[in-house]
């Protein structure tokens, strides 16, 4: 049976992702597919480069540098992450991805991305993660502090507006069972966000309907996930205790922290991984 990953997104709660995936590198953990979101997508690739270590590495470097991320990038590009410092100066010169490994790796990978126009959600595949920066900046690239991305003259946001959790994908590419990491334990529950900004923002267009719904649609995903899990046609993973970490988190021992939980909870589940993976109950 093919076996798909699928990653969610959080922003910094990615952290938690990047320390279960550098268990499954250390403990040669292996998908035929991995379908990831915002954060998960923008981490996730290097699981395919088999670059352990390298996301939580350079998120502690770089995040408490002004240029990187928060304020100033956003007063000056309009983007809270910066584009240059962020996805070309670190990838291909200050921390460099191997995108050599990645395509050598065979293994297709996809990020979520949402049509601000349509307000669906599209899955964009990375033959080439230097070549398509773009879809996976898109990916992460959250409403409101970022501006769109723009590929093939379409605009595009964050994934996770529109797909949070996309197992349902990757049962389409053939996968019947799925690993999913997800970030959020298991008590969360998404709040609505703002309608007065979602309208300010976003108008009466079909993106604002979507955020609108966000939480609910999110709530559905989780209780369909839920029953795909006791079913045995999917394993998740997620924190064991929960995540208190900033979206834009700069304190590398908060960070470490996180990772730290996704490396405890990673070697926790490697048993239950590895005979799922054998068809084993």
């Amino acid at each position: 049976m093919r076996v798909g990953l699928v990653l969610e997104g959080g922003a910094m709660r990615g952290m938690y992702t990047a320390g279960v995936l550098d268990v499954f590198l250390e403990h040669g953990i292996r998908a035929d597919c991995v379908v990831g979101v915002s954060a998960g997508a923008l981490f996730g690739v290097n699981f395919l480069s088999g670059q352990k270590g390298r996301v939580i590495r350079y998120n502690k470097r770089f995040n408490s540098d002004k240029n990187y991320m928060g304020l100033r990038p956003l007063l000056r590009e309009g983007n809270i992450v910066s584009t240059k410092y962020a996805y070309e100066d670190v990838p291909r010169r200050l921390d460099p991805f191997d995108d050599a490994a990645y395509k050598k790796s065979g293994i297709p990978f996809y990020a979520v991305v949402t049509n601000v126009e349509t307000g669906m959600p599209e899955y964009i595949k990375i033959d080439s993660v230097f070549a398509q920066m773009d879809a996976l900046r898109a990916s992460g690239s959250m409403p409101f502090v970022s501006r769109p991305v723009i590929i093939d003259g379409k605009p595009y946001l964050d994934g996770g507006i529109s797909d949070s959790i996309p197992f349902r994908f990757a049962e389409s590419l053939g996968c019947e069972k799925r690993i999913v990491i997800l970030t959020r334990d298991m008590e969360y529950r998404k709040k609505p966000m703002s309608p007065a900004l979602i309208r300010l923002w976003f108008g009466k267009s079909p993106m604002a309907e979507k955020l609108l719904h966000r939480h609910a649609l999110y709530h559905h995903t989780i209780e369909e996930l839920k029953e795909l899990e006791a079913a045995g046609k999917a394993l998740v993973i997620r924190p064991s205790s929960p995540i208190q970490i900033g979206r834009m988190e700069k304190n590398s021992d908060i960070l470490q922290s996180v990772y730290d939980l996704g490396v405890k909870d990673g070697l926790a589940s490697l048993t239950a991984v590895q005979k799922y993976l054998c068809g084993e109950k």
